[in-house]
């Protein structure tokens, strides 16, 4: 028993002593570890100083030198500044606060200058952008309009003094001497975007768009430049294609009512759409009918372009559908009655008749005045292809159903009706004239005077000679003109 209790307290002694150890080891260890530590910091202060002193002493030997030297002595100034900040800490929507950020940091002058007058041209180029209403973007008018272009050069100058006025508030009365923003640089030259859609596009989508355009304009170059190289002619099915890669592009940039306003501006089709209306010359289309037309036509046109040149068999009766669907959806878009408007106005005997009527104030009567004039037309060419008629029979029945015209459009338009012109006498009450014969003729579509003399070898003195009572420049297709026989006489 005494045996086991002695046994336990050598147990017990051995494991305090040996946890005592234990602590004493740790203990050690970390005052060990303290110890190297402050030995470290104590060497790098040591270190620290002793850089100071030997700067210390350096600044003192110089300062030394240039006293005995009697040289000036610089000082210089160390200024602590916070080594980082944000951009957006210095700028302000308020100008003036904006430059005194700017100064604050000892921002140089020059680059003061050019920031805000770069921030001032900025505003200014998006209020043009938004603000302006220019011609070109009335894209449903076949001709500029003089008015909108007066207007848009008004508000441009007032605009610009603005810019103007600001800038001298802002930097003083000579910022523009110093302006290096606005000098001159190269680039090329891009779509004007502006207007209600197209100003507002963010910066980025604008120059994405510019960029495609740029490029765009490049691969069309490059194919006219190898096709004139080659002595080729350029295929239109591979211009088509070529505008079509340029669509696609822009369709991953805009959305479809940015896309539509850009191609009803810019697209091939809506300029093509504009010399058409050039042409018709009276349609008038309001925006929403340029739309209508645009909408209902612009992918027909499309396909139609992509078959343009094929002689095939089934892409001419491709063709041939294709031009039926485009002439039903033009219908629909427009309406009967101005459908029937539009497709008149592609007959220039409907223009003519269209031009007298709105000249007499009575643009209504022009679809009566168009009928007079077919039936005239049809009533010439009876007479003319009469080979029982002399020619003088053939001169009197001309001048006839001229002076039927005369009346019957006239009443048309409510006018009073002309004095009946006397008939062309017979041969023998002519006054002999030796030197100049003549035969009657009948002016057709698309024919002028100039024209009738070049083809029969006259001069424009003997054509007004040979038709003293009748203005040569305001004749009309249907009108009776006498030509001289060339050479006669001479």
């Amino acid at each position: 028993m005494e045996e086991r209790e002695r046994m336990a307290s050598g147990v017990l002694r051995i494991a305090i002593r040996d946890g005592l150890w234990h602590r004493l080891a740790y203990e050690t260890m970390r005052w060990r570890l303290l110890f190297f530590l402050s030995l470290g910091l104590n060497l790098a202060l040591a270190a620290g100083w002793l850089v100071s002193a030997r700067r210390d002493r350096a600044a003192d030997a110089v300062e030394i030198v240039s006293e005995s030297r009697g040289e000036p002595l610089i000082r210089t100034n160390v200024v602590l500044r916070r080594q980082f900040f944000s951009w957006d800490e210095l700028e302000s929507t308020d100008y003036p606060t904006y430059i005194a950020n700017l100064r604050a940091i000892r921002c140089p002058e020059q680059t003061i200058r050019d920031i805000i007058i770069a921030e001032i041209n900025a505003l200014f180029a998006k209020r043009l952008a938004t603000e302006l209403v220019t011609p070109e973007q009335q894209w449903w008018r076949s001709e500029p309009d003089t008015n909108v272009a007066r207007a848009a050069a008004v508000k441009m100058r007032e605009l610009d003094v603005e810019r103007r006025e600001l800038l001298t508030r802002l930097l003083g009365p000579d910022w523009e001497t110093g302006d290096m923003i606005s000098l001159p640089r190269p680039s090329r030259p891009g779509v004007v975007l502006d207007g209600p859609v197209l100003g507002n596009l963010p910066d980025d989508v604008k120059q994405r768009v510019e960029d495609i355009s740029v490029r765009s304009r490049e691969r069309m170059q490059q194919y006219v430049d190898a096709q004139a190289a080659e002595g080729q002619p350029l295929d239109p099915a591979v211009l088509a294609e070529l505008r079509k890669q340029t669509r696609q592009e822009l369709a991953s940039v805009l959305t479809p009512p940015q896309l539509e306003e850009y191609l009803l501006r810019y697209s091939q089709n809506a300029e093509a759409l504009r010399a058409t209306l050039r042409e018709l010359q009276y349609f008038d289309a309001t925006p929403e009918e340029f739309r209508a037309i645009f909408r209902a036509t612009d992918n027909l046109d499309q396909q139609i372009e992509a078959l343009a040149g094929r002689t095939d068999p089934n892409s001419r009766a491709q063709l041939e559908s294709l031009q039926r669907q485009r002439d039903q959806a033009l219908r629909t878009a427009l309406g009967q009655e101005r459908y029937e408007e539009y497709m008149l106005l592609h007959d220039p005997l409907y223009r003519a008749a269209m031009a007298s009527a709105q000249e007499a104030g009575t643009p209504e009567a022009a679809r009566a005045i168009y009928e007079i004039n077919l039936a005239t037309a049809e009533e010439f060419a009876r007479i003319n292809a009469n080979t029982n008629l002399t020619e003088q029979q053939r001169a009197i029945e001309l001048q006839r159903a001229h002076l039927k015209r005369l009346e019957a459009n006239a009443v048309a338009m409510g006018q009073e009706i002309p004095p009946e012109e006397p008939p062309v006498p017979t041969p023998v009450e002519l006054p002999p004239v030796p030197s100049l014969r003549t035969h009657p003729y009948v002016l057709g579509v698309g024919e002028s005077v100039v024209s009738i003399a070049m083809r029969y070898g006259v001069t424009m003195e003997q054509m007004q000679a040979a038709n003293p009572n009748v203005d040569l420049k305001r004749l009309r297709p249907g009108d009776l003109v006498q030509v001289p026989d060339a050479l006669q006489g001479e």
